[in-house]
C-alpha cells in the first residue's frame, strides 16, 4: 500500500469517526479528581436527556423498583447507588461512541459487546483485587480495549470485514500488520489519544496484546486490562493467564471467584443497557488465517531462540541493578514470572564454602536470617549446589532432611524446584522456588531455560561480588597508604623536634649567659618550618619533592652542624667531611636532602654505641646509563650488618629498636632518594658501613649527553657498585 488513497493511517485521520460524548469526558474528570459524589454525578446526568432516560428506565425496571408508581431522578440516583450510576454512565456513553461507527448497523456485534463487556466487568474486579483506586478507570478501559477493531472496520470495510470476526489473538495482529500497516490496538490507542482521554488507557489499548514478559514493571491499568483480555478471550491458555495473575498480584482463589461472577454480570449489565446477547456464543469466530502444520523441530527451535532472548533481556536487566540487595529482589521477582514460582528464595555459599547461607533480601528474608545448609550433610538440597543439578524436590519423598522440611515450612508449599546458581565451573549457591506439584513436569521439559537462567543470575552475582571485593580492597589500599603515610611523617617529625628541643635548651644557656642567639633562632625557626612542611605532606600519599638546585656540602655543613651544637653527636665519635674534591652542585631539593643526611647519620651514629668515626665524602662524578651523578658516600666503621637485615635494609620492616616507628627510616631514605631520581645502594661487613648515594649532577655547565633522562632507579643489592 504505498498511495496515500490506500494508506490506513491516513484513512483514519480523514474518516468520519464519532467523538466520545462529554458526559463520560466530565465523569472521567470527576473520577480522576476523586470527588464524584452524589451530587456532583446528578447535575451531570441531568444535563444529558439520553443519560437521565437511560437511568430512570433502570431505576424504574422490575430488578430495582417494585411499586406501581415511578420515581423520580434523584429517587433513582439514590436507589441505584454511585457505583451502579457510574457503570451506567460509562457503558451508556462508549455504546453510543460504537453504534456511531460507521458500518456498525450492518454487521453483527453481539460477540463484540459480549466481548468488551465481560472484559469491562473483569477488568473492574481485578483493579478492586489489587486496590487499584480508580475501579471505574479500569472498566472504562474494559470496554474499549477493542475500540480499534471498530476503528480499523469503519475506516476499511473492505479489507477488514473478515478479520473483524476472527479470533482475537497475537496472530490476528501479525495479519493486520501485514495487510493494513497497523494493528486494531495501536489504531484503539490513537483514537483514545484523539478523544484525549486519560494517557493510561490509551497504553492499555495499545499493550493488552504484548508479551507478559514486557509488563513486568508496566502501569497497573495496563496488567490489569491484559489480564482481562486473557480471561474473556483465552480461557484456555492457563499458562499466560497464570503469568498474569502474577504481575497483578492477584491470588488464584480469587481469579478464579472473579471469572466465574462475570458471565452474570454481564448478561445483567446487557439488559440494563438494552443489548441483546441472544446467540452471541453462538457465533463462530474464525482464525485470522489458516496456519501450516507445526513441525515439532521448528517449533523446538523456536522456542529455544524465545528462551535465549528471555534469557539475554533477563541478563541485562540483572546488569542494571544497583547494589546486592536490588540484584537479589531483580532475580527472585523474575524467577516467578517466568517460572511461575509461588515464591522464591536464594541461598549463598558462605565464605568458607563450607555452608549454604540464606540471603536476607527479598521473601521471607527475616526467616532465612539464621538459616544454613551445610554442603557437608549430603542431603538433595546440598547435592544440588554441589553437583550443579537442577532438582525437584516433593514434601513426601523419602531421604529428606529437617533442611528441606524447614524450606517447606517457609516457601509454604508441597515442591521445590532447587536451580544451582553455577558460574563457569563454580556453584556461588542455589535458586530455591516453591510450585505446585503438577508444575514440575511442565519445568523440567524447561530444564534448558531454568539452566541458562541460573547461570544469567550466577554471572549476574558474581559480578556484584567481584565489585564489592574490588570495592572493599581500594579502601583498604588507601587506608594502608594513609597508614604508611602517617608512620613515615611521624618517624620524620621526630628528628626535626628532637633539633628543636635540642635547641631550646642551648637558648636557654645562652639567654642566661645573655649571648648572642640569632643563629639559633633561625635554626629553631627553619626547623618549624619542616615539621610544618612534613605534616602538611600527609595530605598527599605521594608528595612530591620541589626541584631546584642544591649545594651538598653546604646541605652537608648544615646537617653536622645541627648535630655537633646539640646533643645528637656524643664527643666519643668524630666525624670526618671530604666535600670539596668535586663540584657539589645536584638535582634535589635542600629539605628532602637534608632529610635523608638526618637519617644516615642517625644510622651511623647508633651504629657506634662504644665511639668510633663517620665520614661523609664527595666521591666526584659517575657516568650512568649515560647520565652524569654525584657520589655521596656516608660510611662508620661499625660492627657492619647482619646478612638478613642487609637482605631487607630498604623495606619498612620492624627493627629491634625500641618505640612504634623505628625500622623505618631506611626505607624513607630510599623512597626520598628515589624520588630525587637518585640511587642508594649499601656495603657492609665486619669493618664498617658504608651507604653510597648518587644524585643526578645539575645541568648548569655540564655536557648533557644525547637522550640522558633522568629516571627512578631501583636500590641495589647488598654491595652497591656504581660505574
Amino acid at each position: 500500500m504505498h498511495q496515500s488513497d490506500q494508506d490506513i493511517r491516513n484513512r483514519l485521520l480523514i474518516a468520519r469517526l464519532p467523538a466520545m460524548p462529554q458526559i463520560l469526558i466530565k465523569l472521567i474528570a470527576h473520577l480522576q479528581a476523586d470527588d464524584a459524589g452524589m451530587p456532583e454525578l446528578a447535575a451531570l446526568i441531568a444535563k444529558d436527556a439520553g443519560m437521565t432516560s437511560k437511568i430512570l428506565g433502570v431505576a424504574n425496571s422490575s430488578a430495582y423498583h417494585r411499586h406501581g408508581r415511578s420515581i423520580s431522578l434523584e429517587q433513582s440516583l439514590v436507589s441505584l447507588g454511585t457505583d451502579m450510576i457510574k457503570t451506567l454512565v460509562i457503558s451508556e456513553s462508549v455504546f453510543q461512541t460504537f453504534n456511531s461507527f460507521p458500518h456498525s448497523g450492518s454487521t453483527d456485534l453481539r460477540a463484540f459487546w459480549k466481548s468488551s463487556l465481560s472484559a469491562a466487568v473483569m477488568a473492574r474486579a481485578i483493579a478492586k483485587a489489587m486496590a487499584y483506586p480508580q475501579a471505574e478507570e479500569a472498566y472504562l478501559a474494559g470496554l474499549l480495549h477493542n475500540v480499534g477493531r471498530l476503528a480499523l472496520l469503519a475506516t476499511a470495510p473492505k479489507e477488514y470485514a473478515y478479520n473483524f470476526t476472527a479470533r482475537d489473538d497475537a496472530a490476528l495482529c501479525a495479519v493486520e500488520q501485514r495487510t493494513l500497516q497497523i494493528t486494531h490496538a495501536e489504531a484503539g490507542a490513537w483514537l483514545i489519544e484523539r478523544w484525549r482521554l486519560d494517557s493510561f488507557l490509551a497504553d492499555s489499548v495499545l499493550y493488552h496484546h504484548e508479551p507478559l514478559a514486557r509488563l513486568e514493571a508496566s502501569h497497573p491499568l495496563i496488567r490489569i486490562v491484559r489480564l482481562a483480555h486473557l480471561l474473556c478471550c483465552h480461557a484456555d491458555d492457563t499458562e499466560s493467564i497464570m503469568l498474569a495473575r502474577q504481575l497483578c498480584g492477584v491470588e488464584e482463589e480469587v481469579l478464579g471467584a472473579i471469572a466465574s461472577s462475570a458471565a452474570r454480570q454481564v448478561e445483567q449489565a446487557a439488559q440494563h443497557l438494552g443489548i441483546d446477547l441472544d446467540g452471541a456464543d453462538d457465533i463462530v469466530t474464525p482464525p485470522a488465517y489458516a496456519p501450516p502444520p507445526v513441525d515439532p523441530v521448528q517449533q523446538r527451535l523456536s522456542e529455544d531462540v524465545r528462551n535465549m532472548v528471555l534469557v539475554s533481556e533477563v541478563g541485562q536487566t540483572f546488569a542494571r541493578q544497583q547494589g546486592e540487595t536490588s540484584l537479589f529482589e531483580a532475580i527472585t521477582r523474575s524467577a516467578r514470572i517466568l517460572f511461575d514460582f509461588e515464591t522464591t528464595v536464594i541461598l549463598l555459599e558462605n565464605a568458607t564454602g563450607h555452608a549454604l547461607v540464606g540471603v536476607t533480601a527479598g521473601e521471607q528474608q527475616q526467616r532465612l536470617a539464621g538459616f544454613s545448609v551445610p554442603l557437608a550433610n549430603g542431603g538433595p538440597l546440598a547435592a544440588s549446589a554441589l553437583e550443579c543439578r537442577l532438582t525437584f524436590l516433593k514434601r513426601d519423598m523419602p531421604g529428606l532432611g529437617i533442611v528441606e522440611e524447614q524450606l517447606f515450612r517457609i516457601l509454604g508449599t508441597d515442591s521445590l524446584a532447587c536451580l544451582p546458581l553455577v558460574s563457569g565451573q563454580r556453584s556461588l549457591g542455589v535458586l530455591i522456588g516453591g510450585v505446585a506439584a503438577w508444575q514440575i513436569p511442565a519445568n523440567q521439559k524447561r530444564e534448558g531455560f531454568l539452566r541458562a537462567y541460573g547461570n544469567q543470575a550466577a554471572s549476574a552475582l558474581e559480578a556484584a561480588v567481584s565489585a564489592r571485593g574490588h570495592a572493599r580492597r581500594q579502601l583498604d589500599h588507601v587506608a594502608e597508604e594513609y597508614r604508611e603515610a602517617s608512620r613515615r611523617v611521624v618517624h620524620e617529625v621526630n628528628n626535626p623536634l628532637s633539633i628543636i628541643k635540642n635547641y631550646l635548651g642551648v637558648l636557654d644557656n645562652k639567654l642566661a649567659k645573655q649571648e648572642p642567639v640569632v643563629g639559633e633562632m633561625a635554626i629553631l625557626n627553619e626547623e618549624i618550618d619542616r615539621v610544618g612542611h612534613l605534616i602538611h605532606g600527609l595530605a598527599d600519599l605521594q608528595p612530591v619533592a620541589a626541584g631546584g638546585v642544591t649545594n651538598c656540602a653546604r646541605v652537608v655543613d648544615d646537617v653536622l652542624r645541627l648535630f655537633r651544637t646539640t646533643d645528637f653527636l656524643p664527643a666519643k665519635i668524630e666525624v670526618l667531611t671530604h666535600m670539596h674534591d668535586a663540584p657539589c652542585d645536584v638535582e634535589a631539593d635542600a629539605d628532602t636532602l637534608k632529610q635523608i643526611l638526618l637519617n644516615l647519620l642517625k644510622n651511623a651514629i647508633e651504629a657506634l654505641p662504644e665511639g668510633g668515626r663517620i665520614e661523609v665524602r664527595n666521591r666526584g662524578h659517575v657516568n650512568r646509563d649515560r647520565r652524569l651523578y654525584l657520589e655521596l658516600c656516608v660510611s662508620d666503621n661499625g660492627s657492619g650488618l647482619a646478612p638478613e637485615v642487609l637482605a631487607n635494609l630498604f623495606s619498612p620492616v620492624r627493627s629491634n629498636k625500641e618505640g612504634a616507628h623505628h625500622g623505618l627510616g631506611l626505607s624513607i631514605v630510599h623512597e626520598l632518594v628515589t624520588r630525587l631520581h637518585g640511587v642508594i645502594g649499601c656495603r657492609s661487613s665486619k669493618s664498617g658501613t658504608s651507604f653510597e648515594i648518587l644524585l643526578p649532577l645539575a645541568q648548569t655547565g655540564v655536557i648533557a649527553y644525547p637522550g640522558t633522562a633522568a629516571a627512578a632507579v631501583p636500590a641495589l643489592g647488598n654491595t652497591a657498585l656504581f660505574s
